[in-house]
């Protein structure tokens, strides 16, 4: 019966709960790739200056990780709709009416609508719990995605003025606690503390599946309430960083700023990427890689473009350069 009621509850709490908070933020970051698609900017490796690209594909980039986290998630719930019930003590069913287990499963399947199942083994299910452990990994990979994005957030808006200041976060209080005027990214600062959380609670998950002496797992209260614990956590998280950040919900529309979300800072993202010498990747196929590092680093020595030095050098003809150092081009490269 226990078993069965933390597979129960986990799927409640997954297909009420959870998927439909991470396919609201995953639309909210979609829309915004639609809003900010034309938004020149500059990529970034290593924290360095990187060829331009588009603010849109980066936020649609956020959104295809966040959507592959509830692909993983649907993947691992299926583990979730075998029920141990009906074996018993060790999975062999002493004591249990005869077809117990079928018997109850269906009665399950009318209350719940989930077409869960006996297992094929009673005796894994009873052992073993390795259901528990995949969906928390998958949980897991969700909170190491969110993470990530919720960072890529907090760079990008970083400043007001001595930061990157790409995009703008909605004000969602007065200040700091010191410093008047102060706002801070607050919504991806709780994401990230929910996915600290989150990973946490997947370590005692993994080591109470590895706890299952013998016949029977002992460490099941642990395990249940740390992957309860982390599908709540993780679908109120994604539910307020998508009304609270992303795209601004209800209780924002009293600041009209507030309630778009997310906002993008056009000149800024083109000056970068117009500052950036990283353009002159796309003249590497033409002049060399070794002549294009050069010419970056003259650029960058004496303080000028790329275009310049390409020019003084006569290693491309004026016509031919305008089109290859098209930034808007390098984002969308022709096949």
């Amino acid at each position: 019966m226990i078993p069965t009621a933390i597979h129960l509850a986990a799927l409640e709490g997954i297909d009420k709960h959870l998927l439909p908070a991470i396919g609201a933020l995953a639309d909210g970051l979609d829309k915004k790739a639609g809003e900010f698609r034309d938004i020149l900017k500059s990529g970034r490796t290593h924290l360095m200056d990187a060829v331009p690209m588009m603010l849109g594909q980066e936020f649609s980039g956020w959104a295809e990780q966040v959507r592959k986290g509830a692909k993983r998630i649907q993947a691992a719930r299926e583990s979730l709709l075998e029920l141990p019930i009906g074996g018993t003590a060790l999975g062999t069913g002493l004591n249990a009416p005869v077809n117990f287990g079928g018997l109850l499963c269906a009665i399950l399947n009318t209350m719940t609508g989930l077409p869960v199942r006996e297992p094929a083994n009673r005796f894994e299910s009873m052992a073993a719990r390795d259901a528990v452990v995949e969906m928390s990994a998958s949980l897991k990979v969700l909170a190491v995605s969110l993470f990530k994005v919720a960072s890529d957030i907090r760079l990008l808006s970083s400043g007001p003025r001595t930061g990157l200041g790409e995009i703008s976060l909605p004000e969602l209080q007065p200040g700091s606690s010191i410093m008047p005027g102060k706002v801070n990214p607050v919504m991806p600062e709780m994401m990230q503390q929910v996915c600290a959380q989150v990973i946490g609670n997947d370590s005692a998950i993994t080591v109470g599946g590895m706890a299952g002496t013998l016949n029977l797992n002992t460490m099941m209260p642990v395990m249940a309430h740390n992957l309860l614990e982390s599908i709540e956590l993780l679908g109120n998280a994604c539910r307020l960083f998508n009304d609270r950040c992303v795209s601004g919900g209800p209780e924002l529309a009293g600041n009209p700023g507030n309630s778009r979300g997310i906002t993008a800072n056009p000149g800024r993202c083109r000056l970068y990427a117009e500052l950036s010498i990283m353009s002159v990747t796309a003249l590497a196929p033409v002049i060399g890689y070794k002549e294009a590092a050069e010419v970056a680093q003259e650029a960058l020595r004496s303080n000028r473009t790329v275009r310049e030095v390409v020019l003084e050098r006569k290693l491309v003809p004026e016509k031919e350069l305008a089109g290859i150092l098209d930034l808007e081009g390098m984002t969308r490269p022709k096949k």
